[in-house]
């Protein structure tokens, strides 16, 4: 099993979504979050003084899945993220040890 993280735009979001959803991804986990990478933030004009934004606004996407489905799934992600302009986000994929549904008890792929 692998936990994918994604971090993306956030205008992008809803994209993701319906191309996870139409490929067969049970569940995810999206979170509001900041932060930056090579662009180190931008700046900005309000009132007339400039001033500098470090962490910019993105969506962080966390799902599980089998480790059969992890290219497909990496795919699709890319394919409906990407602008092709700088701060597309990045793709961090980790292995998972154990899974346990707590209601059920179902553990590992059951548990997904």
């Amino acid at each position: 099993m692998k936990k994918i993280e994604a971090i993306i735009k956030p205008f992008k979001f809803e994209d993701v979504k319906a191309a996870l959803v139409q490929i067969g991804v049970a569940g995810m986990t999206v979170s509001d979050v900041k932060g930056y990478g090579r662009q180190q933030g931008h700046s900005e004009l309000y009132r007339g003084a400039e001033y500098i934004v470090d962490f910019l606004p993105k969506i962080k996407i966390e799902l599980i899945i089998a480790d059969e489905d992890l290219d497909k799934v990496i795919a699709v992600i890319i394919d409906s993220a990407k602008t092709g302009n700088i701060g597309d986000g990045k793709i961090f994929v980790s292995s998972i040890e154990k899974i346990i549904r707590i209601r059920t008890g179902e553990q590992d792929e059951e548990a997904i």
